[in-house]
Parts: structure tokens; sequence; C-alpha cells
């Protein structure tokens, strides 16, 4: 039996989310607080703010790591008892929260400030896997590309709208203007509790809540419940071998996500206006790249779309590591006076056009190989496997660029986007779905 397809209404409400969080991705993880975090609040300037950066890569860590601990287990306990809405309120709240307190965080108040931290970027990054949940009931196998290119595309000018508003009214991460730019997390946690009120009005509960029939808890069913999704993994092969390649890409994704705007202060050494530039410049582009690639990805497959985008990073990071090389190379054999951070800022189009395809496609394949029963636990496992990707990804960057320096480091990505191609083929897209079709209904 198909899936009831979902309103245009309750698919823009769900879609709101991705547009909600996206700001706390940004100004937060990316555009702004990372900046703030390392070189204000920590401020290590004489050792090339390397403890900064290692700290960063500690707290975001410590956040995924809490994210693999919990994920599939609360996935579980909400396939169990339909409770997907009231987990993913639990997490925004969470979120709001923790976030507004960064305001309270000062030069010199290194604990306070990690420790916030983890706590708004763990609600955060567990609301993504429960958010991401509900993909599978929205459309038709065919449609959910699309679907996912929409809400992935709707994030990137949602956070377009909230980081262009907070460069103008807070200004530039320096010193001199802290007092304004503390602002940032409360200008944050505002914007996220009101975009995301579309999604808790019109997305819709699905599935049939269950009571346990014992005295157990619903922790230890939820417990229960994935280790015996483990012990049946090779039942669901392609989703595995996919939760692997997603590993490595994820691993590159989050340090792109954590460094890039951290990469051009501290290595491009780029102006104000060149950072806000840079800001714009991937919005639209990952915009661009997330439905661009939701289409293309619904007529030729998501494997090759996915695995076509993961080509286009490992020459997008190439070229990040050539961008000084390549403006010196420019003044010496063309007589052409390009700035590094102007060739950066033409290498930024094609990282955000990356960026947007690469999760998009990645998302819908887990929606397409996951039974409708298990949504929230398989997307508990994708949350599992996106965060330990992380941790790794981070801590691995944080101490190679305290040894080797932050330029030479982020060749480590395009070892992780290689390993996640090659995994990828691996996958057989047919046989995936029809798994997942098999064992829809199926308890």
């Amino acid at each position: 039996m198909e899936t009831e397809k979902a309103t245009k209404k309750e698919i823009f409400g769900w879609a709101m989310f991705d547009f909600a969080n996206q700001g706390y991705t940004l100004l937060i993880i990316t555009v702004i607080y990372g900046d703030l975090f390392t070189r204000i609040i920590v401020g290590d300037a004489e050792s090339g703010y390397r403890m900064g950066n290692l700290l960063w890569s500690l707290a975001l860590s410590t956040s995924y790591l809490l994210v693999v601990l919990t994920g599939p287990v609360c996935g579980a306990i909400m396939d169990f008892t339909a409770t997907r809405k009231r987990f993913l309120f639990a997490s925004y709240l969470l979120t709001v929260v923790a976030t507004s307190l960064l305001y309270f965080v000062a030069p010199g108040y290194i604990l306070l400030g990690v420790l916030l931290l983890i706590v708004s970027n763990y609600a955060y990054s567990i609301g993504e896997s429960f958010i991401a949940s509900f993909l599978p009931d929205l459309g038709r196998p065919e449609d959910l590309g699309k679907i996912s290119g929409f809400g992935w595309a709707l994030g990137y000018v949602g956070g377009l709208i909230a980081t262009a508003f907070a460069l103008m009214f807070l200004g530039e991460v320096s010193e001199e203007n802290f007092e304004r730019i503390r602002w940032v997390g409360p200008f944050a946690a505002v914007f996220f509790l009101i975009a995301a009120i579309p999604t808790f009005l019109w997305l819709k509960e699905r599935g049939r809540a269950r009571r346990l029939k014992n005295s157990q808890s619903y922790l230890t069913l939820g417990v229960r419940r994935v280790w015996r999704t483990c012990k049946r993994i090779g039942e669901f092969r392609d989703l595995a071998i996919l939760m692997g390649s997603i590993f490595f890409a994820m691993c590159g994704i989050y340090i792109i996500i954590a460094f890039t705007f951290i990469y051009g202060a501290q290595v491009i050494r780029w102006d104000e206006h060149v950072r806000v530039l840079m800001f714009v410049v991937v919005q639209i582009t990952a915009t661009f790249g997330a439905l661009s690639f939701g289409f293309i990805q619904d007529r030729i497959g998501a494997k090759i779309t996915y695995a076509l985008a993961l080509g286009l990073w490992i020459t997008a990071i190439t070229l990040i590591y050539l961008t000084p090389n390549l403006a010196g190379w420019a003044r010496e054999y063309l007589d052409v006076d390009w700035q590094a951070q102007y060739v950066f800022l033409v290498v930024g189009i094609l990282a955000g056009t990356c960026l947007g395809s690469t999760q998009s496609a990645g998302r819908a394949l887990v929606g397409l190989f996951s039974p409708k029963n298990m949504a929230a636990e398989m997307f508990g496992f994708w949350g599992l496997f996106s965060k330990a990707a992380a941790i790794v990804g981070l801590l691995g960057l944080g101490f190679l660029q305290a040894v080797f320096g932050l330029q030479v480091s982020i060749l480590f990505c395009i070892v992780l986007f290689g390993l996640a191609l090659v995994v990828v083929f691996g996958v057989d897209e047919g046989r995936g779905r029809r798994r997942a079709q098999e064992r829809r209904g199926l308890q």
C-alpha cells in the first residue's frame, strides 16, 4: 500500500524546521560564534589559535558523542510510542534555552562556553535526526529526493536571512565589538524559536502508538530494539553500506562546516566584506545544489547523484588547500594580482554546491532504504553515524592542525571524501529499496 501523500502545507511545515535550525548552524557553528570562541573567548593568538581550535573541536565532538549514545534509542522509543513530535519539541526547546545563554560567555569564561556549546549543539543535532525521521511519510519514494532537497534549500534560505540580519545588526567579530557580537546567541535562539512554529502546527504524527505490556521501562525497550536491529543489520545490507559511506562523508562535511570561516580568518586572512560575501555565496550555491541535485536524483538515481557530489567535494578541497598558491601562481605566471581571499571566494561556489547536494542526497537515500515502521530508529542510526563522523573528523582535524597547522590539515578531508566514494560503490539502490518495501508493516 502506497504512503498517503502529505499535503503541500505539511511538507512546507516539515521544511520550515530546516529553515529554522540553519540559523543555529550558521550563526553558532559556522560564521560567527566559532570565530568568536576561538579568537576572542579563548584568544591564544600567540600559538596561532591552536588551543582555541582544539577546544572548539572537543566541545563539538562531545556533543556529537551524546547524540551517538542516545539517537538510535530515542528513535526506537519514538517508533514504538508514535511520539516523534514530542521528542522534536523537547530538542527544540533545549536548543533555544542553551543557545540564549551563550550571551553570558565572556573572554576567559572558557569552561562555561564549552558546556553551553555541548548542550546547545547536542539538542540541535539530535533534533536533526528527529525531523529527518518524518521524511519517508511525506511522499512516494520517487519524490523523496525533491522533498529532501526542498527542505535543505529552504534551510539555506533561512540561514541566509538569519545571518544577514545578524551581520547587519551585530557587526564584526572583534574585541572592540564584543558587547554587540555577544548577542549572537540570543539572536539565533529567537530566530529558531519563531521560525519553527509552522512545523509544530502543520506536521502530522503518523504511526500507531503502542504501550508496554509488562513492567519494563521505555529506555529498556529502546535499548532492546536497537540491539535487535544491530543483530539483524545483515537484513539491511545496502543501508548498512550507505551508513559507512555517510560516516566518511560527514567527517569531511563537519570539518568544513566548523572550520571554513575559521580557515578564512586564520589562513586566508580575509577582510570583513569578503567574509560576508563568502557567507552569501555559500548559502546561494548550497540552495541551488540542494534543489537541483534533488531533481537530478529523482531522474538518475540517488546513489549516482550522491557519488557525483562526493567527487566534486574532492575537487573543492584540493582548491581550498591550493588557494594561496593559486593567487601566487597568477601573479608569477599571468601577471595578474589575484588576492587569495577572492580566489577563496570563487572556490566557495563549488564548495557550497557540494554542501547542499551531498546532505540532501544522503538523507533521501536513508529514507528510501528505511521501512516505514522503523523510520525514526533508522534515522537515529543516520544520526549516530553522522555524529560519530563529526567526532572523528573534528578531533582528527583538531589534533592535526595543532601539529601541522590548519592549511595542511585540511587535506585530511580529501582522504575522507575519497573513502566515502569508494564505499558507496557497494550500494545497490534497487535492492535497498526493495528490502525496505518488504519490511514495511513487520514489527
